[in-house]
């Protein structure tokens, strides 16, 4: 889904402030719609409306990998954000459906070009 200018809505589910700013700001300067949620019920009640997704993997108040696996099997791309050194839970949120997983810091070093590139290749642009 998209907002009314085309740009692509983009749900974000995070539960760390820093964290979840970051890539509420990140999503902003692609420019896409950051759509920000902290629970999984909210995740989940979002997913019809948005084009593509992004789980914090780490988080305490919601299972990642869960949360993963809820939108591909809504349909929508999902990029996941981890440690980088956690091998098996990178292994686990692909297994779930992420298109995607990238280390926390290459979104904090290339957050928006990373986001971007993300969606140019999951996400159909609107005829």
């Amino acid at each position: 889904m998209t907002d009314a200018s085309g740009a692509p809505r983009v749900l974000i589910l995070a539960d760390d402030l820093i964290w979840a700013e970051r890539l509420v700001g990140a999503v902003a300067a692609v420019p896409a719609v950051p759509v920000r949620v902290g629970s999984l019920a909210r995740f989940e009640s979002e997913l019809p409306s948005v084009s593509a997704a992004i789980v914090d993997l780490t988080a305490r108040a919601y299972g990642g990998i869960d949360a993963v696996g809820r939108a591909s099997a809504a349909g929508i791309p999902t990029l996941a954000v981890g440690q980088h050194d956690d091998h098996d839970l990178r292994k686990r949120a692909l297994a779930a459906g992420a298109a995607r997983v990238l280390a926390y810091r290459k979104l904090s070093e290339d957050g928006p070009a990373a986001i971007a590139t993300f969606l140019q290749r999951h996400v159909t642009s609107p005829a």
